[in-house]
């Protein structure tokens, strides 16, 4: 995450928080940005962070000015079209991005030259030996930010459903509703959803870990 966002977060957080109090509101805002109500339970209570770019989505959702957010907000000033669109669940704009905190870019750190003598144990032999290590190192690194950016793309993909999960549950509940089947096969339709949602959220939490352990290490041999 950006430093302006790590210094916007507690606002971010608390104008998120209140936009949320109403009950309901967490669940329709979820749905709002196609993204889980657990996840977005996690995000709301403190326990997840999130990135500008959810900020901004969720303002263009939600039909509040752009950078609204990043100001400290009462109830009594939120819009009316924000107030209403969360209320009657009618986005403004649809959100395809993330809500995964953008990691800090490497910081550069000067190298000496391959081949510049810096010191005597250079002199004395050791140059290459060192060389070969940094090549390594290098290496290790490349191959592990590759892997976190294929990471990335597929938390990115699940975020990204061709078709909505709660446009999916409203079709399932519509044969549900209408069709003639039996309790047993009621029961089994809404089980293989629930499994589908819960799957689905559980596969986001261990993506979302597995990019931070590769991130973390990165980090700590930086």
């Amino acid at each position: 995450m950006e430093d302006s966002g790590a210094a916007l977060m507690p606002v971010w957080r608390a104008n998120l928080a209140m936009l949320t109090r109403e009950v309901g509101a967490v669940t329709r805002l979820a749905r709002m940005m196609t993204f889980s109500e657990s996840y977005m339970k996690l995000i709301v209570s403190g326990r997840r962070d999130f990135s500008a770019e959810f900020v901004r989505g969720v303002e263009a959702v939600t039909g509040l000015p752009e950078g609204w957010m990043d100001e400290r907000h009462e109830a009594a000033e939120v819009p009316p079209q924000a107030r209403a669109a969360i209320a009657e669940e009618a986005p403004h704009a649809r959100f395809r991005g993330t809500a995964h905190p953008v990691r800090k870019a490497p910081v550069l750190r000067a190298e000496p030259i391959f081949g510049q003598r810096t010191s005597s144990r250079l002199d004395s032999g050791s140059g290459p030996a060192q060389a070969g290590t940094a090549r390594r190192t290098a290496g290790t690194r490349k191959i592990r930010d590759l892997a976190a950016q294929d990471v990335r793309k597929l938390e990115r993909h699940l975020s990204m459903l061709p078709v909505e999960p709660a446009v999916l549950r409203a079709r399932i509940e519509d044969v549900i509703a209408q069709a003639e089947t039996d309790e047993r096969a009621r029961a089994d339709l809404e089980g293989r959803l629930e499994q589908i949602e819960k799957h689905r959220e559980l596969l986001l939490r261990h993506i979302s870990r597995l990019h931070a352990l590769l991130t973390r290490q990165g980090d700590e041999e930086a």
